[in-house]
């Protein structure tokens, strides 16, 4: 998702990273010999993994997400307020080559109190509710961008030309990300309202 492929962490690793991170966790208590922890490089944060902590013996699976360097220890919250704190302390690094790395990664773990924006770059990427008819999910995935990087700013940030997904509709937008990985959205227009998909649930 954001660099190299997930790597499953060793039990002795596993049982490490939970002495470290269980304190932080709001609610939950990982058990080494139950958790897989699968680990990934970030493109963005140079020299910090990105962690997928998950208790699959529990139902649902219980799962946590954090990032991790020898002196970061940062559980994420489905708020900004820690990926902007790291965006200061790791620091972040935005061109063209991270950020659209680092725009998945945000969308992905920030939710605000109505639901979150969906990056929507195919019909894949859908959680469809009913399959739709062919001719449906063609004319939709006609729809579909990639996240184009439209123009950058002379302050290192970017704007970025987006599908996403809220609720049950699917809109273009643009992303405009300041230099220290601070994101806004505008010029949102309605593209399909009242899609068949399935409710965002919070957790994942």
């Amino acid at each position: 998702m954001y660099q190299d492929a997930f790597t499953k962490l060793e039990l002795e690793e596993t049982a490490t990273l939970l002495d470290i991170y269980n304190p932080l966790f709001d609610g939950s208590n990982f058990d080494a010999l139950e958790t897989t922890i699968m680990a990934q490089g970030m493109s963005f944060y140079e020299g910090l993994r990105y962690l997928d902590i998950a208790d699959y013996s529990c139902v649902p699976p219980i799962r946590r997400y954090a990032i991790d360097g020898p002196d970061t220890h940062i559980v994420l919250d489905w708020t900004n307020v820690p990926i902007y704190q790291l965006n200061n302390e790791a620091p972040i690094t935005l061109n063209e080559e991270t950020v659209t790395d680092y725009v998945r990664f945000f969308f992905n773990h920030v939710r605000g109190k109505n639901g979150r924006f969906l990056i929507t770059e195919s019909v894949d990427d859908i959680r469809w509710r009913d399959d739709p008819p062919p001719v449906a999910r063609k004319t939709i995935g006609e729809m579909l961008l990639p996240l184009i990087i439209a123009d950058q700013k002379p302050d290192g940030g970017f704007f970025i030309t987006a599908t996403v997904m809220f609720k049950d509709s699917l809109f273009q937008c643009d992303i405009d990300i300041d230099a220290q990985g601070q994101i806004t959205l505008d010029n949102e227009k309605l593209l399909v309202e009242d899609m068949p998909v399935l409710d965002d649930a919070f957790g994942q």
